[in-house]
């Protein structure tokens, strides 16, 4: 079975059981700063599993854009992925353990849907602890469908417990499904720890919201949230030992093998490392990223300089990432036609960015060659040191393995294990500084993050009026303290222009206008003017979120219902974002 035919069984079995089919979200989160990227189906969910009503009802399925960045370093094994799709069914106070746990098995086990044989399953429950107790409902119900108990595993949080995606938000228990990948008979006893035993699904009750003082309170409308990662399920339908040996993956190392001069004994190393990363770096760059030095834009950098780097390993010469890019776009756009649409800005992109880490890399080694002259001629044990390594690595970014290399050609060794404690500083304090940059944000519904996420409505139509249609957003990020706006414009703003932005939001505000919102198809909000700026996420029917006669947006919300309780407006900063897209930061004040 193909990926594109397991996407479309998927989506064919939940629709028979009454889901209705959702497009994926942006890779890049619309309102919610407690995380740089979409990193599962449920992330762009999160207000309605709080309780708002979604415009397609309340069971929804769809296949996800993901992208998680803490196993970078990991990619380059036969397992790890940076980019990925989910696939996802979700019951939004509707049904919920009985049927979810009842519908996975049937997707699973029926002959008309994927067929696997019974006696290779097993499961993981939650086994309780002082926050929520034992899910026996969940072991009842997989007892009750034929799985024998040596098949059901009971697991603590760190195993069976999801959520939430940010600091705040929805979580609970889960329960996982498991395949038997081994050639050898099925153990009569199943245990998770076993790495033949891959898991392939799991279904999440959310029952709990987790508040920001790290309290678990029960929800008053429980969902379901399920994930099935494509990659990993097409690899076990194919009985393939990883997702890099299936159809999504072939044309990539097709184009690899053919630019590869030279074959190093790690070289299938370096073709997977280039392949995800030109892959995540595509998906990335289509939904309106491109490099730089921060938060997303630092992440795609990394990417496409860690391909480039791999490229050079395998002799590849510059200029190559486009043409990896372009065998992405050329397989996935039928699923996702934001490629195809952005194709040319994507392959500019790739083409920018390499030639400007070429020349990086000659002042790195510019750099390179000044620390290894300071070294006297007559000491005999030549080490650079591991600041300079990481100094290297940090500023011009030379991966230690580099460094090593053209150490050695000089007669030098690297203090590794100096370098190691410089990079393990580096890592803590980005930690600590990204866990105080993202505290809280948008998912909490708080009154503030509401205001501030109304208010963004505002600025954007008075950006328009003041600049000019042209105006579009491409980000925002809410906290409790402010917001960040990021729009379409390649002047900086005049001090006239920011006052008068300014003085409008403020007369809107106190305007005394009404928030109303509605439902209405995507051509019905686009006909009556409405700003379609995430329309691909949310289906055929959408909420537009009216502000009197001022603005009219697509929108998820949370929104105030009323100008009056947003307080006075004020810019704090206005500034370049990237290449053509300038940002805004301001506050509410009483």
């Amino acid at each position: 079975m193909t990926a594109k035919e397991l996407r479309k069984k998927y989506t064919d079995f939940f629709m028979s059981k009454g889901h209705a089919v959702i497009g994926s979200a942006p890779l890049v989160p619309e309102n919610d700063p407690t995380v740089l990227f979409t990193t599962a189906g449920m992330h762009p969910l999160v207000p309605f599993l709080l309780g708002q009503k979604h415009p397609q009802g309340k069971r929804l399925v769809n296949c996800q854009k993901c992208i998680r960045t803490g196993d970078i370093d990991e990619v380059g094994d036969p397992v790890h992925l940076t980019f990925f799709e989910m696939l996802g069914n979700w019951s939004l106070g509707d049904y919920f353990k009985k049927d979810a746990i009842e519908f996975s098995f049937e997707f699973l086990s029926s002959p008309k849907w994927l067929g696997l044989p019974l006696e290779k399953l097993a499961v993981t429950v939650f086994e309780g602890d002082s926050d929520a107790p034992f899910d026996e409902e969940a072991y009842n119900l997989w007892l009750k469908l034929g799985i024998n108990p040596d098949k059901i595993a009971k697991r603590p949080k760190k195993d069976n417990w999801w959520g939430p995606a940010g600091q705040t938000g929805p979580c609970g228990p889960d329960t996982e499904m498991f395949f038997w990948t081994g050639n050898e008979n099925v153990p009569a006893i199943f245990t998770p720890d076993d790495r033949k035993w891959v898991e392939i699904w799991n279904d999440v009750f959310m029952q709990y919201n987790k508040n920001a003082d790290s309290v678990y309170e029960p929800l008053t409308q429980t969902n379901v949230d399920t994930g099935m990662g494509v990659e990993r399920v097409t690899a076990i339908l194919q009985g393939k030992s990883s997702c890099y040996e299936t159809e999504l993956f072939a044309p990539l190392f097709e184009k690899i093998n053919e630019l590869k001069k030279i074959t190093p004994t790690d070289s299938s190393r370096s073709e997977r490392i280039i392949a995800d990363h030109i892959r995540a770096a595509t998906f990335i760059m289509a939904d309106g990223v491109i490099p730089g030095n921060v938060d997303q834009s630092y992440v795609l950098r990394r990417l496409i300089r860690r391909a480039v780097r791999e490229g050079r390993k395998l002799g590849i010469e510059s200029g190559f990432t486009h043409l990896i890019s372009e065998e992405v776009i050329g397989h996935y756009s039928d699923v996702y036609p934001e490629l195809a649409k952005k194709r040319d800005a994507i392959l500019e992109a790739l083409n920018n960015e390499e030639s400007q880490f070429e020349k990086t890399l000659e002042k790195g080694t510019r750099e390179f060659e000044k620390l290894i002259a300071r070294v006297p001629a007559h000491v005999t044990t030549k080490i650079i040191s591991g600041k300079n390594a990481f100094y290297l690595y940090e500023t011009y970014g030379f991966p230690l393995e580099l460094t090593e290399e053209m150490a050695k050609e000089q007669g030098f060794a690297v203090d590794n294990d100096g370098f190691g404690k410089s990079y393990q500083k580096h890592q803590e304090l980005s930690r600590l500084g990204a866990e105080q940059k993202f505290k809280g944000g948008l998912a909490d519904n708080s009154e503030m993050t509401t205001n501030l996420h109304t208010a963004t409505h505002l600025l954007h139509q008075a950006l328009r009026k003041v600049l000019g249609d042209h105006v579009a957003q491409k980000g925002s990020n809410i906290t409790g303290e402010r917001l960040r706006f990021d729009f379409s414009h390649t002047d900086k703003m005049t001090p006239e222009q920011i006052s008068k932005v300014e003085d409008i939001v403020n007369e809107m505000i106190s305007g005394n206008l009404e928030v109303k919102c509605a439902e209405m198809t995507v051509e019905e909000a686009k006909d009556g003017g409405a700003i379609g700026l995430f329309a691909e996420r949310y289906g055929e029917r959408v909420k537009v979120y009216s502000i009197g006669d001022f603005s009219r947006e697509i929108c998820g919300g949370p929104h105030a219902d009323n100008t009056l309780k947003l307080g006075k407006f004020k810019i704090l900063k206005e500034e370049s974002s990237s290449q053509g897209v300038r940002r805004i930061k301001a506050i509410l004040t009483v």
